[in-house]
């Protein structure tokens, strides 16, 4: 759960060390002091898209962060994101500068938004005051249906099914309606390839002839040189071997004179050695050296072949066997694409295993919705609709990414009226109501451990708003519950209450936040309940809501 939000900057919110407690938190305030803020500066960390008009008039950024109680789920997915995840809570946090630049820290290790929305989602929930228009829309509506019975796995299996499905679809369309082009297509491969596949181009080969067939071409050359060479050194009259055996007999006398000489003396050793050992290479190099005329005639065909195939396929040598391998794979895939009835039995099969997965995610909807239409039906009776009735109809649609399935919420107001429509027949004080009560229900089946309702209890009062607020609290008891309401009735049954105030000093107005002991609840509830003239009436019925 939330337990510590800080903010720096944040639009007239200067400075800000909040710590938040367990249970059910009420925000309070005149409209317009800053109650939303709080919301805004979470949806921040939560992912929600960054602008400059977030930082407060006159600084360069506003700087926000929350610390949350970390669980073995949360761990799980920091260790997968290679992020720290060795303390018992979660520090995340966002700076915004005054371009409207982002930049975003999970336990102090750089993170991206998308990785704060994934982790935002595992740790709070926020239904928001526009909740029930919401409702309205059909995808909303199949939404919410969805993730109260937890169906993600099943909805993800049911869009991958359908991705795969379409696209050998798509993929017979094309090839229908190409035909003649792939044909033509295929023929020109098949004209390049011939060749290709006779002289099957191997990979490094054409290094590995060229420099041979370089080697081969010069083969008389390369023979006389080396015997020369060893003639030299070696055999004639004024062999060099023989010229460094002299100057070493000319020195030895020497040295004896002056010891300094023998590393000369060695030296010309060294090199008589090596002269007479290069010498007898280059005479094995020269009497067993592979050099065939067959030989460099089999090569300089190969060599010409290879050329020919180039020159053919406006290529280079070099670049021929990645050449061949690329026609390959792309006759492949045309022909793969050109056998229609192949692809005709690979489509069948897709279409089975996406009804297939369909049909799951259709039955598991079913259950869900007549556990959580009688559910709505129930809390209908509490919230002033006695005899109301809601409904969840499921009926066959066309296949699509999201099932087989057309979801509307039907609703009856009163008892012996047939449900319909919800954005037909609700007025707007029962779309409220409902709304409430599908997000009051909803959320007991999440597992997000931060619940945040902001002025979801808008369009209601009276006895329906107590009833609201001990929905509220009940929900406290099992859930961290943040709740921004306008409704003294829904304030009292808070376990926290924290208000909301505007402040102006030098030209500058600014957002406060207290949190309220029982005396300042009491004033609080009663200018909810009073407005601006707080009388000893009003403070006396605020004392009996707060019981």
């Amino acid at each position: 759960m939330l337990t510590r939000l800080s903010l720096k900057n944040f639009v007239i919110v200067k400075s800000l060390e909040l710590d938040v407690s367990a249970g059910f938190t009420v925000l309070t305030g005149e409209t317009g002091a800053g109650k939303s803020i709080l919301l805004d500066a979470l949806g921040l960390l939560l992912g929600d898209r960054a602008d400059a008009g977030v930082v407060a008039q006159g600084a360069d950024k506003a700087d926000i962060s929350a610390e949350f109680m970390s669980s073995a789920s949360i761990k799980a997915w920091l260790d997968a994101a290679d992020l720290d995840s060795d303390e018992e809570t979660i520090l995340v946090r966002r700076v915004i500068d005054a371009q409207g630049k982002s930049r975003a820290f999970i336990n102090g290790i750089a993170a991206t938004v998308a990785q704060l929305k994934e982790l935002g989602e595992q740790l709070v929930h926020i239904h928001g005051q526009h909740a029930h228009q919401q409702l309205l829309k059909a995808a909303s509506q199949r939404d919410l249906l969805d993730d109260h019975a937890q169906l993600s796995n099943e909805r993800n299996a049911v869009q991958m099914a359908f991705k795969q499905w379409q696209s050998i679809k798509q993929t017979i369309e094309a090839a229908e309606r190409d035909a003649t082009h792939i044909s033509e297509k295929l023929e020109t491969l098949e004209w390049q390839l011939e060749g290709l596949d006779n002289l099957a181009p191997q990979a490094g080969e054409w290094e590995d002839i060229s420099l041979e067939h370089t080697r081969l071409s010069h083969a008389t050359a390369l023979i006389q040189g080396s015997a020369q060479a060893a003639y030299a050194l070696v055999e004639d009259d004024n062999a060099i071997a023989n010229q460094l055996a002299e100057q070493i007999q000319t020195l030895m006398p020497l040295a004896h004179l002056d010891e300094r000489l023998n590393a000369s003396i060695e030296m010309l050793d060294t090199a008589m050695i090596h002269a007479q050992e290069a010498a007898r290479q280059l005479n094995n190099y020269a009497q067993r050296a592979d050099l065939s005329e067959s030989q460099f005639e089999q090569l300089d065909q190969r060599v010409g072949e290879w050329v020919e195939q180039a020159r053919k396929l406006r290529s280079t040598p070099e670049d021929l066997h990645t050449h061949w391998i690329a026609l390959q794979n792309e006759q492949s895939a045309l022909q793969s694409s050109f056998d229609i009835e192949q692809l005709r039995q690979d489509e069948q099969k897709a279409h089975v295993a996406y009804n297939s997965a369909a049909t799951i995610l259709s039955k598991a909807r079913t259950a869900a919705a007549k556990k959580l239409s009688q559910q709505v039906t129930e809390s209908m009776q509490m919230l002033n609709m006695t005899g109301g009735q809601f409904q969840i109809q499921i009926s066959t649609a066309a296949p699509a990414a999201s099932g087989i399935d057309a979801i509307e919420f039907l609703v009856a107001g009163h008892a012996g009226v047939t449900p319909q429509a919800l954005n037909k027949v609700a007025s707007g004080g029962e779309l409220a109501r409902i709304s409430l009560a599908l997000s009051v229900i909803t959320s007991a089946a999440n597992p997000v451990p931060t619940l945040i309702f902001d002025e979801v209890d808008s369009g209601i009062g009276g006895a329906v708003a107590q009833v609201v607020g001990k929905l509220l609290a009940q929900l406290g008891t099992e859930r961290q519950v943040l709740c921004v309401t306008h409704l003294a009735q829904v304030a009292a049954q808070g376990s926290n209450h924290w208000r909301v105030s505007k402040q102006t000093s030098a030209g500058q107005t600014h957002s406060h936040i207290d949190i309220l002991n029982t005396d300042e609840r009491v004033d609080e509830i009663a200018r909810m309940l009073g407005g601006i003239d707080i009388t000893d009436t009003t403070r006396a019925h605020a004392v009996e809501m707060l019981g």
